[in-house]
């Protein structure tokens, strides 16, 4: 037999046995992708047609899938991993922070007076100067004169006269405000405290500033006062860039998916109208906050699921128990170590909680609690497990508590046994970690702080995210955290608890996608589902833990389309 008559043999033969398949659109190859699927854990390559995952497999399988229309990646030995869920973060609160004074990195009081001082010579008069970030725990020096730590509002005050100030903790739970905005909040030395917050005053009564929890409302209102005196046409605009910057910033950290932790409905009016037009680049599945009279008579209206190609998702409510750590606002079952009188503070009556339930349950949407304090948990276990006995026809409610930073260790079994999602994030660990043994004394915090492997073990499901803009949209960081639980001097908080590499990737892709009962579209590199992807430049499975926070997103792929090139 002739060679040319061998090789045409040999093309007949490849015919019966490789059936044709339709050109892919995309095809990665030459990297390690690593699935998420238990039953084709690893791959090197990996075909796409249309928006959907049509196979994986290695290079010589997948080839056969390009043809003249597929876009082929080479990603030279890169990592690939299922497009990253933020399991909690909040969309338009990470838009406004880009808009905002970033506080985060500040050193101490003194320059945070001097970041607003300048922006006060840039406003207009009266106009609000708004920031976000700041934690006194994480300055260099305590300001003096101070409240628990908190500086007076005088230095502030002075640098910015004319244009009230607004800054928003690190937490989201206290906001810090000059004597310009207390005026148009109507705060005064007789103001008494609202129900769940706290007006902080020094000892002759005086505010110095600082509004705790739902105090904070008091100046967001009039917040809201100034603002609703812009044209509509300005307030749309404000909204539409926030909702760029925040997508812009998702898919440049690699996320393909975006749980938003709270919108209220004239804003998923705004994230309907975006995405109906197709300007919505990234998926959003998003908790509704409002008044339970609003959640009743709105909610079957609202509640969708997949919009526009699964760009949008509304089919959750959310609701605030308690405070934050930081602020000493969660609520405890005991004082705090380092402030004896507080037990921290419930901001949602917990009859109201079960009220929401009941709202739930109705409308068969999922709920999602925040609750940071052992008490607040244990309240929220509570209600839970008796809106799960009332309904015991339901058997995946898939309800969620949002952060569970400090559980008593008789409540951490239920997560299991309920079958409750605790949507954490592992970088508040080793952020929060320098001042939770102070705040909760060495048994508590070794007992019931970040207990990630003691609730996995009772077989709760544990999605990851940042909390963004309480800490950076960076996942990086995040998986770092997650996997070594290292502080920033070095030393490792309560290691026992940190996951393994394989369990954080897993907590950031196919955890994410169970918690908001998406895992059969999304979470893993299997075919059928969407074609979320995203490409990193080291390998973070496999090198050395130090490198893990240095890694960039190379690509993020939303769809099958590159929507973020580095």
């Amino acid at each position: 037999m002739t060679p040319l008559a061998a090789l045409l043999l040999l093309l007949v033969l490849t015919s019966f046995t490789q059936p044709a398949v339709e050109p892919a659109t995309l095809v990665l190859r030459n990297g390690k992708i690593v699935t998420v699927d238990d039953k084709l854990p690893e791959a090197q390559a990996i075909a796409v047609g249309g928006d959907r995952i049509a196979a994986v497999g290695t290079n010589e399988a997948i080839h056969r899938y390009i043809g003249p229309s597929t876009q082929v990646i080479d990603l030279q030995g890169q990592l690939a991993i299922p497009g990253l869920v933020e399991s909690h973060g909040h969309f338009m609160g990470l838009g406004q922070s880009k808009m905002n004074l970033d506080l985060m990195d500040v050193k101490d009081w003194n320059e945070i007076v001097t970041m607003v001082g300048d922006a006060a010579k840039r406003a207009q008069p009266g106009e609000w100067i708004l920031g976000r970030g700041w934690h006194q725990e994480k300055w260099s020096s305590v300001p003096k004169p101070n409240v628990e730590g908190f500086p007076y509002h005088d230095t502030l005050s002075k640098a910015s006269p004319n244009n009230p100030v607004l800054l928003t903790h690190a937490s989201g739970h206290a906001s810090f405000v000059n004597a310009r905005a207390m005026q148009e909040a109507g705060i005064t030395a007789s103001t008494q405290n609202p129900s769940g917050g706290e007006i902080l005053k020094d000892p002759q009564g005086r505010p110095i500033g600082l509004l705790r929890e739902t105090a904070s409302g008091l100046a967001g209102r009039a917040l809201d006062t100034w603002r609703s005196k812009k044209t509509a046409a300005d307030r749309d605009l404000d909204a539409l860039r926030q909702i760029e910057l925040a997508s812009q910033a998702a898919l440049e950290a690699g996320i393909t998916s975006f749980h938003d932790a709270g919108a209220n409905f004239a804003t998923i009016d705004i994230f309907k109208r975006v995405a109906a037009e197709g300007k919505l680049p990234i998926r959003l599945w998003v908790m509704v906050r409002d008044t339970n009279e609003n959640l009743s008579a709105r909610m079957k209206q609202y509640r969708a699921v997949g919009l526009h190609n699964h760009h949008l998702t509304v089919a959750a409510i959310k609701v605030t128990s308690d405070g934050a750590l930081g602020s000493r606002g969660a609520w405890m079952l005991a004082p705090y170590e380092d402030s004896p009188s507080s037990t921290g503070l419930p901001t949602t009556p917990i009859e109201r909680i079960a009220e929401t339930t009941r709202i739930a349950l109705e409308h068969d949407v999922q709920l999602c609690v925040h609750a940071i304090g052992d008490r607040a948990n244990r309240e929220v276990l509570n209600v839970y497990e008796r809106a799960y006995q009332s309904r015991p026809d339901l058997t995946d409610l898939r309800w969620r508590i949002e952060h569970a930073q400090h559980i008593n260790a008789a409540d951490i079994p239920r997560f299991g046994q309920l079958g409750i999602i605790p949507a954490m994030q592992g970088v508040h660990a080793t952020s929060d970690a320098p001042y939770v043994p102070a705040r909760l004394g060495a048994r508590r915090a070794e007992e019931g702080a970040y207990v990630w492997q003691r609730l996995m073990k009772t077989g709760a499901i544990i999605a990851n995210g940042t909390d963004v803009p309480v800490e950076r949209i960076d996942p990086m960081a995040n998986f770092h955290a997650t996997v070594t639980r290292k502080v920033k001097d070095g030393s490792v908080f309560y290691g026992e608890q940190k996951m393994n590499r394989a369990e954080a990737l897993k907590s950031y892709t196919w955890n994410g996608a169970y918690a908001a009962k998406e895992e059969a579209l999304k979470g893993s590199l299997t075919v059928g589902k969407l074609a979320d992807i995203t490409v990193l430049s080291k390998d973070i499975m496999t090198v050395a833990e130090d490198e893990i926070p240095s890694t960039r997103v190379v690509y993020t792929i939303l769809g099958g389309k590159v929507a973020f090139k580095r």
